[in-house]
């Protein structure tokens, strides 16, 4: 998806001088508990961000994994774990932020991304959906994507197709294709790390925000055009019935058929400075 580029020490109370001050200090450190002869104090050690910590398990996971590569079961139960641990706090969201106001009574509202980090193997990145706000369905080629919902409820539709893409000629490829419905309901969070893949998992899919909800995304690797990840976007296909329509298969799974289309007119995506905890690339 393309995104549109768009302090000081608190004063003492009171008169006290600072060479008052300095002398109550001084006294306070001489009564301070010894913990040992010559025992130097121990210095406490500065808790590591969660997105440092997400950063670091991505590096790792998606490094050992090789370019383009699905990560192994561990390293994506590894990334997922970290993710599932990840607040709105922890990366300085809260739903009364002008990102979730972005509402217009006459429109779609617009959608803010903030963005975290990206390289060639992944990136890091919280969209933030107003009330009504939608990320139509689009597509994620060849990648693996993990999306955490911070706070908020939101529709979630997802599919897969119904074939593998190298299994159907090219000249089949222009119109409607049929896919398979792997999700259609509602989340609240907090809830688990969804994780989709380059074949299942829910690789197309679309966001309708019920109310104001922050979405952290990983994807491994990032959309590229110059490598063939360029995001597209999809239409239930308005020609279904001359296609065969929707349809329940045995064992209740639905399928569609979709259509490649333009995003909608009415979609605006815009990108605004994060201002969480940075991470630090070592």
């Amino acid at each position: 998806m393309q995104v549109e580029a768009s302090g000081g020490l608190p004063e003492l109370e009171g008169s006290r001088s600072a060479s008052w001050v300095g002398g109550a200090i001084r006294r306070r450190r001489q009564r301070r508990p010894r913990h040992g002869a010559g025992a130097a104090p121990q210095a406490m050690a500065t808790p590591v961000a969660a997105v440092q910590r997400l950063f670091e398990a991505c590096r790792e996971v998606f490094n050992d994994a090789g370019p383009g590569a699905v990560p192994p079961p561990a390293g994506i139960e590894r990334v997922k774990a970290v993710l599932d641990s990840i607040t709105a706090e922890d990366v300085g969201l809260t739903p009364n932020m002008s990102y979730f106001r972005r509402v217009d009574p006459h429109g779609t509202p617009k959608i803010t991304y903030l963005h975290l980090y990206k390289c060639e193997a992944f990136s890091i990145g919280i969209f933030c959906l107003p009330s009504r706000g939608v990320i139509p369905l689009h597509n994620h080629p060849g990648m693996t994507v993990f999306s955490k919902l911070l706070f908020g409820t939101m529709h979630v539709k997802s599919y897969d197709w119904a074939a593998a893409q190298q299994d159907i000629p090219d000249a089949q490829l222009q119109g409607p294709r049929l896919a398979k419905v792997k999700s259609d309901g509602i989340l609240t969070a907090p809830h688990e790390t969804s994780v989709l893949y380059p074949e299942d998992g829910g690789n197309m899919h679309c966001f309708t925000a019920q109310n104001a909800c922050a979405v952290l995304d990983v994807l491994g690797p990032p959309y590229d055009d110059g490598s063939g990840r360029h995001c597209q976007y999809y239409n239930v296909s308005s020609s279904a019935i001359s296609v065969g329509g929707s349809m329940l298969m045995p064992g209740g799974d639905s399928y569609e058929w979709l259509e490649e289309s333009e995003p909608p007119q009415d979609f605006y995506l815009v990108g605004s400075a994060y201002m969480g905890p940075r991470i630090l690339d070592q």
